[in-house]
């Protein structure tokens, strides 16, 4: 099932969600020592986002994630390899293309690890950038209605700008 790219209104309900999401995680991997992350427009309060919870998870070794496949199977989660992204492991809840929640892992710490964060942080705390991105969400959500990789692949210059003024103030 091909999905539209729709920008819904900033719901409070997706940090309830994020919680009850995380314990579900953590019991079935029963890894006391994983970190999880609400990451994504969802974890921003305010920001507009597709309704899809962006979940991280910190291993200390990217191998880790090998293990974790049959137990997140096991509440909903498929393993999607993505061979372009080869330090993450990602796993999808829903169909595809129509998924629920995104599941990304990456070594805790590492560079990409980071970035995710202080992209979330940094929309976070700069209301300015926060309106800027949702703006300019809304109108590749027009441009793009059926085509989610276009619609993602549009927004990355700006992601990336942020991302050079967040190491850089």
């Amino acid at each position: 099932m091909e999905k539209t790219v729709k920008i819904e209104e900033y719901n409070p309900d997706w940090v309830g969600e994020f919680h009850q999401e995380k314990a579900r995680i953590m019991e079935v991997l029963k890894n006391d020592s994983l970190c999880v992350e609400h990451i994504g427009s969802t974890s921003v309060m305010g920001l507009g986002a597709k309704p899809i919870l962006d979940i991280m998870a910190g291993v200390q070794q990217l191998a880790e994630a090998d293990a974790f496949i049959e137990p997140l199977k096991s509440i909903g989660y498929e393993f999607v390899p993505h061979k372009e992204f080869p330090e993450r492991r990602f796993f999808r809840k829903g169909q595809w293309r129509a998924g629920t929640h995104h599941l990304h892992i990456y070594r805790f710490g590492s560079e990409q690890w980071k970035n995710q964060l202080s992209f979330r942080d940094y929309l976070r705390s700069h209301a300015d950038v926060r309106k800027q991105y949702q703006h300019l969400k809304m109108s590749l959500a027009e441009k793009h209605p059926a085509d989610i990789v276009g619609y993602t692949k549009a927004k990355a210059p700006f992601i990336l700008n942020v991302m050079e003024s967040a190491k850089g103030g």
